[in-house]
């Protein structure tokens, strides 16, 4: 197995290196606008819409900057993750694309959606039970007997250089943003957005955003070190329900990082019926977050030009429906 762990911090310069690897590859995803919103909350919102990047969410970016530099040895022998379902998706693409096997380890609570999609895109499938379970000790025995590689969803360098490109075209395309507010799981989005804040070289401010039952990031901001909390079953958001941010990621987010807030489910239900009624979006809750923290308290908006990064649109249809219709 390839070791993973200690690793160096990423930079802004690994944002701009990972923009010129992604090339042609991800989707430069559209940022678009909405007027009821602007008027709602008297701001200008830009919205970047990373549901609509290649396996629906920002985690290709992350995902493909960091198999494109596997060595050939790595390759061959493939690469192994854990994940809800986002980054499983994504590794399992840019696996495909790069001609290397992958593995996945998915809860068994995964929506059914996106474990059909992992495997579709070519990936091995293999569950466990979050509840009595370590995943990341079942991949690390996996990738030991395998000779595969462990890339992490969040806690990687250069995942974390990816991820933080969507924030990078989003200030190339809208240079003169306030605040972007961020959705906040495992830490990789809003640990690379805060790079690529750097890269820019702009003053905005970055506000990260969490489930009010799955607030580990927020604690760990407050507290000055890593808080872990038992394993959130409460939020609809399946994509943040991570029990503790990585050294990597906490120590940009506590070093950079403006505030992190919290939002409930039913103001991520609000945006997603928002997003779906008046821009014809489909997103996923994880990926409302971002702006459901419109509403959040202390958090004023008043005459900003604020960036919104919309994670991801990977949702079970019927669960989808219920949403809307409740």
């Amino acid at each position: 197995m390839d070791a993973l762990f200690p690793f160096a911090p990423p930079s802004p310069a690994s944002v701009l290196q990972a923009a010129n690897r992604l090339k042609g590859l991800v989707h430069r995803t559209p940022i678009l606008r909405s007027t009821a919103a602007d008027e709602k909350y008297s701001a200008q919102f830009f919205f970047k819409c990373e549901n609509l990047q290649r396996t629906g969410s920002f985690k290709f970016r992350g995902a493909f900057n960091t198999l494109a530099q596997f060595t050939d040895a790595q390759r061959e022998r493939g690469v192994i993750t854990f994940s809800a379902g986002n980054h499983a998706q994504a590794l399992a693409l840019a696996a495909r694309l790069l001609d290397m096997p992958a593995l996945v380890l998915m809860p068994e609570t995964a929506p059914t959606s996106k474990m059909a999609a992992t495997r579709e895109y070519g990936a091995q499938v293999l569950t466990y039970d979050p509840m009595t379970e370590d995943r990341q000790a079942i991949c690390q025995r996996l990738a030991l007997e395998r000779g595969m590689t462990l890339v992490p969803p969040s806690e990687h360098p250069e995942v974390i250089a990816g991820q933080g490109t969507a924030a990078l075209e989003l200030l190339e395309d809208v240079p003169r943003l306030d605040i972007l507010l961020v959705p906040v799981g495992g830490g990789g989005l809003i640990a690379g957005s805060l790079l690529a804040v750097q890269a820019a070289n702009s003053n905005c401010r970055v506000v990260g955003v969490e489930p009010e039952h799955a607030n580990d990031a927020q604690q760990s901001l407050r507290t000055g070190q890593i808080v872990q909390i038992p394993l959130p079953r409460s939020t609809i958001a399946d994509g943040a329900q991570a029990q503790a941010l990585g050294p990597l990621a906490f120590g940009l987010i506590r070093k950079h990082v403006e505030d992190i807030v919290t939002t409930s489910d039913a103001s991520m239900v609000q945006a997603m019926r928002f997003f779906a009624e008046r821009m014809k979006q489909v997103v996923e809750p994880t990926g409302a977050l971002a702006f459901a923290a419109a509403n959040a308290a202390g958090l004023d908006l008043h005459g900003a030009r604020v960036g919104v990064l919309i994670s991801g649109g990977n949702v079970d249809l019927p669960r989808y429906a219920r949403f809307l219709a409740d």
